[in-house]
């Protein structure tokens, strides 16, 4: 072998171990994810994708420098607490948490790894943070509305079913946020003509019972709230609407997707991308409690005309001209 031959051949064997060691030196961080939602759900995947799709602009790859462990609750309790158990035994760099209900079972497991939330409703109201601008704890991330909202689905319902004046709003009473976007709408039903009673989701056969009762006087609306059970109904909900032929309105553009008549809220999507964002800065040494609580910056409203006709209902010319989307 000729001399400069073997001087490379030394010379490359030396440096392979120099770089395997480097790449074995860097510490691989884990990222907990823990979701209220069934993880069958289109829009679920597609929010999750879009989590990853961010980590990875940011640099971050999963089976590189990153180990993601995802648990799906579907909004179970008990199945909640067993998942959370798990994720705090792998003692992560840091949880992202989605839905209130996951949210609270992690700050009661560990108040030290850092938490970021999304697509919850009252962080504030429910303990999770002591205020939206300094949250004091270990856990910060992106509220999935301001209160207020609550209060304009009654107004949309009314607004494109004139005829409505009764309303069963469907609710997790378990939930603080479940309670409080009730009295949101409650507290502006007289004002827009609709009494409202709350109907608690609880299991599918006590939801189809009690709509079915509601459903029996005329001139009747669901309104369905924003929780991880309201998600685990979904597409019971949307049936029963049009079982019963009850004008509805949603918090999100997947419930019109699947058939429902009309929703207002934020972007889903554009949340969990956010919500990277801070898991990054977070992994990259800052804490929780200097990262202030997002609000949205936009809401959509979404109308399906198909699903209005079945109900013949004629969309007004003034709310198709406000829609961010008509789907047909």
């Amino acid at each position: 072998m000729r001399r400069r031959e073997f001087i490379t051949l030394i010379g490359g064997a030396a440096a392979w171990p120099l770089a395997a060691r480097a790449q074995q030196g860097e510490r691989v961080r884990r990222i907990g994810v823990l979701w209220s939602i069934p993880a069958d759900q289109p829009d679920a995947q597609a929010r999750h994708a879009a989590f990853l799709q961010a980590l990875r602009q940011l640099g971050w790859t999963e089976g590189g420098n990153v180990q993601i462990e995802t648990r799906w609750s579907a909004g179970d309790a008990a199945i909640t607490r067993k998942q959370v158990a798990e994720l705090a035994a792998l003692t992560p760099d840091v949880i992202l948490a989605i839905g209130s209900a996951g949210v609270a079972a992690i700050l009661q497991a560990t108040r030290s790894v850092p938490v970021v939330f999304a697509v919850v409703p009252d962080p504030v109201g429910s303990g999770f943070v002591e205020s939206l601008a300094e949250p004091g704890g270990n856990a910060t991330g992106f509220i999935m509305f301001e209160y207020d909202l609550s209060a304009k689905w009654l107004e949309l319902l009314k607004e494109i079913a004139p005829i409505v004046t009764r309303a069963a709003v469907l609710r997790d009473a378990a939930i603080t946020a479940g309670i409080g976007q009730f009295a949101v709408i409650q507290s502006v039903a007289r004002s827009v003509g609709i009494d409202v009673k709350a109907i608690n989701l609880r299991d599918a056969a006590t939801l189809e019972s009690s709509v079915a009762a509601f459903a029996r006087a005329p001139n009747g609306g669901l309104i369905l709230t924003a929780s991880g059970l309201s998600v685990v109904h979904r597409d019971l909900i949307i049936s029963l609407a049009a079982k019963y032929r009850l004008p509805a309105t949603y918090q999100e553009r997947s419930y019109v997707a699947a058939g429902g008549l009309v929703s207002y809220g934020s972007n889903f999507l554009d949340q969990h991308r956010r919500a990277a964002v801070y898991v990054d800065r977070i992994l990259k040494g800052e804490k929780p409690s200097a990262l202030p609580v997002q609000v949205p910056t936009k809401y959509d409203l979404v109308i399906n005309l198909k699903t209005a006709k079945a109900l013949a209902i004629t969309v007004p010319d003034s709310l198709l001209a406000r829609a961010d989307e008509v789907i047909e």
